[in-house]
């Protein structure tokens, strides 16, 4: 039996006197699609840092892939080794790095070969669509174009999981249907485990193969999209 992706079981994250994650469990499928819907301040981002190691459990197991990476109060696998692609809510691309430099920042720090590295970003960038601006800097692209090369970044490690942080929460209705279309492209080109923050039920109709629904850190429903 393939052992799930992602799988947290009675996960407790706490800050000073607030609960972000109250005994939390979850499991989510290899080449799932899992959107965390809820409210702010309801432990999605928290959820997303935990999986990805950036938080560590106060109580809790979680495992990737059956292996696990993080027990109570310790974190076992760090999470440059989770093969892991994050696209944060601020984006948080390097401001003094093009797009190409950027996305050779990760294949460096992942010690691919140099002969290797321009086809991985151009394949990066021809899946996220923006070729042609491999050389511009954050400041010179769109809103649009920014959560692209954040995109671009995340996915140009071949990550086995893909954490996606209210990726659309800044753009505009238009431009954010067009992106929710992108995504839902991308989703089934790189055939990858997808954990997609929200707060917008239209995201989640459109792109998840499973909804789970947060509120006050914990799980309130799971179902299937309508």
């Amino acid at each position: 039996m393939t052992a799930p992706a992602i799988a947290l079981s009675d996960v407790t994250k706490q800050f000073g006197s607030h609960v972000a994650l109250d005994r939390l469990s979850l499991e989510i499928s290899p080449a799932e699609t899992a959107v965390i819907l809820g409210p702010s301040g309801c432990g999605k981002t928290t959820l997303l840092r935990v999986i990805a190691g950036l938080e560590v459990p106060d109580r809790g197991q979680v495992l990737l892939d059956g292996v696990e990476v993080a027990a109570s109060g310790r974190a076992i696998v760090p999470p440059h080794r989770r093969q892991l692609g994050f696209v944060f809510q601020d984006l948080a691309l390097w401001p003094h790095l093009t797009v190409d430099g950027n996305l050779n920042f990760v294949l460096r720090a992942a010690k691919v070969p140099r002969r290797e590295r321009l086809a991985r970003a151009q394949k990066a960038l021809r899946l996220v669509r923006i070729e042609t601006l491999a050389r511009r800097y954050p400041h010179e692209l769109s809103g649009g174009e920014q959560q692209r090369a954040a995109l671009a970044r995340a996915i140009i490690g071949e990550p086995r999981i893909l954490l996606l942080d209210e990726p659309l929460s800044s753009l505009d209705p238009e431009l954010r249907s067009v992106l929710r279309s992108e995504l839902a492209h991308l989703r089934r080109e790189l055939n990858v485990t997808i954990v997609y923050v929200t707060h917008d039920r239209e995201d989640a109709a459109a792109l998840a193969t499973r909804i789970i629904e947060m509120q006050a850190g914990r799980i309130l429903a799971v179902r299937e999209p309508h």
